[in-house]
């Protein structure tokens, strides 16, 4: 393996891991400036000019404050399960084609960690994983409350993860491939996912804010029920480290549906954007394309949570095992009649 390989890996990995890192931090202040404006408030803007400084504000506290960890809890998982959580949010990355090659110094190099050929299924493997760090944690917790929102998020995670995947089918349908980087290239130009599975993208979109445990998803943490769930009992780096998953797999599945059905790097006029500007900087301008999309998303999954109100948990199946599902089933059924028609056509 050439050394030249190994360098320009190491850097995008370097790149991504600290692009993530800033933006999961800076939602947090957007998450409290968005709920400040609607709710008819400035919202933070005492650290720094505006707040900006906010987030590190927040951080520094979390790392210093004093950590608690239970008498009677399993302290060996109480650990691994905010550990496990943060782990697993930062390696969906790996597989987001982040833009077209680039060249530097007469090496194409690509803005992707690695293409697997089954890329969206190391996603859902990815995502599957997380929901061990808020079981083990809320189980090694000795806490009722805590396993009880363990118990919704290890339930509500299966629920929603059958649609999720049944969604996807009638998208492979269409592009015949796993791996997200093909999948962007066939959305070339403005030819978008989205105008060939609207109803394909709307249950992904209402499966992610159950997958992320964000409103009015957030049974497994409903303060009004259950104190905290399944992070009751925990506090410091800790607590920060549960927070932090959270946004970072917001940020992931931002990336995702990007990439998915809105073309990820894709834009139109992108051909005539890459002669003007070169083989350097035109895919640079697709990655910020990309990242625009994913700030459009991430201030969606703030705005729900700001307007809407929290599911009680028998609608939060009710939505999942009765209507998304039988829905997917059907979007997949058409898919194919249509695809059908289409090739006798």
């Amino acid at each position: 393996m050439e050394l030249a390989f190994i360098i320009e890996k190491f850097g995008l990995i370097l790149v991504i891991f600290l692009v993530s890192l800033t933006i999961a931090a800076y939602s947090t202040l957007a998450e409290r400036k968005i709920a400040g404006f609607l709710q008819d408030r400035v919202g933070p803007n005492r650290a720094g000019p505006g707040g900006m400084f906010q987030p590190l504000a927040d951080g520094l506290k979390m790392f210093f404050k004093e950590e608690i960890i239970p008498t009677d809890s399993s302290k060996a998982l109480f650990i691994l399960g905010p550990s496990l959580a943060l782990f697993t949010s930062f390696l969906g990355s790996a597989v987001i084609p982040w833009g077209q090659d680039v060249e530097i110094f007469g090496r194409q190099v690509s803005l992707q960690i690695t293409d697997i050929n089954v890329g969206i299924l190391y996603i859902f493997g990815v995502v599957s994983l997380g929901v061990y760090g808020i079981m083990i944690g809320g189980w090694a917790s000795n806490n009722k409350f805590s396993l009880m929102g363990a118990v919704r998020a290890a339930s509500q995670s299966i629920s929603y993860e059958i649609p999720m995947g049944l969604s996807i089918i009638a998208l492979l349908m269409l592009t015949n491939t796993l791996s997200m980087k093909e999948i962007a290239e066939q959305q070339h130009g403005f030819n978008w996912n989205v105008f060939y599975q609207p109803v394909g993208f709307l249950i992904f979109l209402i499966c992610s804010f159950a997958e992320t445990n964000r409103t009015p998803f957030d049974l497994p943490e409903c303060e009004t029920e259950l104190v905290g769930g399944y992070h009751t009992e925990y506090s410091g780096f800790k607590m920060g480290a549960f927070m932090f998953a959270e946004y970072l797999n917001m940020f992931l599945a931002s990336a995702v549906m990007s990439t998915l059905y809105f073309g990820g790097y894709n834009y139109p006029g992108m051909d005539f954007v890459n002669e003007l500007l070169g083989p350097l900087f035109g895919p640079l301008i697709g990655m910020g394309v990309l990242i625009l999309k994913i700030f459009a998303f991430i201030f969606l999954f703030m705005w729900v949570r700001w307007t809407v109100p929290r599911f009680r948990y028998d609608q939060l199946m009710n939505l999942g095992w009765k209507i998304l599902i039988p829905l997917a089933i059907a979007n997949i059924v058409i898919t194919g009649i249509v695809i059908t028609l289409i090739d006798k056509l």
